[in-house]
């Protein structure tokens, strides 16, 4: 079981680096293709290998050249209902207690798990063995919940998030009932091509809601920061009323790494660097991303 694990991970890392390739030829083509037909200057990394990209080009003709993913990690989401188990470190506080119930009752198909004496290892291989999706554990620092980890199995990517001004349901005024049914899910300014990555990490960890769903959770971008806000409504559609029911909490990324949580030394996708002298190597989710 475990060599079958390690070939299938192997060809699994063996086709994504095709893909990454493939899709960088595609990239410097396109920049091309854009420079000529524009009457601009060649950019400058492009001026090397010029003339057998625009060979390609001719080759490639009208034919449609969009890649799509053979293993794309998010292939089969919306086809089947994610499978998620939520946990919390060792010795978790009864306020970290409290909000992985409320967690909970956010993610449709989820179910907390006792973290007792398991380490990360052990409990990976435990959801590979059971087909779960996701695996997502809570942390927290002097009983206030801190930080959130999300990974996406059977391969990756695992994506880590800061939390600030966590607000639980029981904090909030005249908190509406909870309801089960599968939300909505609303996106706002998550517009760049990290945003994109983010917006499928989080999107997929729900299934797909019925149409009369009444049950709506927003995330909305403003400077790197997400916030999560979970409502209900109810009335007509001329004169509707949202009832917030809670938890809401904000939300930085901080790193997304292509690999599982128990795998330490796997390649960075991404990674938060605030202290920048220079713009333009930085990446933003929003609409504020610089142009290169």
């Amino acid at each position: 079981m475990i060599r079958r694990q390690t070939r299938l991970r192997r060809e699994y890392l063996y086709r994504k680096g095709l893909e990454e390739k493939e899709r960088a030829t595609a990239e410097r083509k396109a920049q091309l293709k854009a420079a000529v037909e524009e009457g601009k200057r060649i950019p400058t990394e492009l001026k090397k290998d010029a003339i057998a990209l625009q060979k390609q080009i001719d080759l490639d003709g009208n034919a449609d050249t969009t890649l799509n993913s053979i293993d794309d990690e998010y292939l089969y989401a919306g086809v089947k209902d994610p499978k998620l188990v939520l946990t919390t470190s060792h010795n978790p506080s009864s306020r970290l207690k409290q909000f992985a119930k409320e967690i909970r009752l956010i993610l449709p198909n989820c179910q907390r798990l006792n973290r007792g004496h398991f380490v990360v290892k052990d409990l990976v291989e435990a959801c590979k063995s059971n087909d779960v999706t996701d695996l997502i554990v809570l942390h927290e620092h002097r009983g206030v919940p801190d930080s959130l980890v999300i990974c996406h199995l059977p391969y990756g990517p695992t994506a880590y998030f800061s939390l600030s001004n966590v607000v639980m349901r029981h904090d909030i005024p005249n908190v509406g009932p909870v309801q089960e049914v599968y939300p909505h899910l609303i996106f706002h300014n998550f517009t760049t091509k990290l945003g994109k990555r983010l917006e499928s990490i989080l999107k997929y960890l729900f299934p797909v809601p019925k149409q009369d769903s009444k049950r709506v959770m927003s995330f909305v971008n403003s400077e790197d920061y997400v916030s999560f806000r979970h409502h209900v409504y109810t009335g007509p559609d001329n004169k509707i009323e949202l009832s917030e029911v809670g938890p809401r909490f904000e939300m930085r990324l901080f790193e997304i790494r292509q690999g599982t949580l128990e795998q330490n030394h796997t390649n960075i996708e991404w990674k938060l660097r605030p202290y920048m002298n220079t713009a333009k190597k930085r990446y933003f989710i929003g609409d504020d991303e610089e142009q290169t």
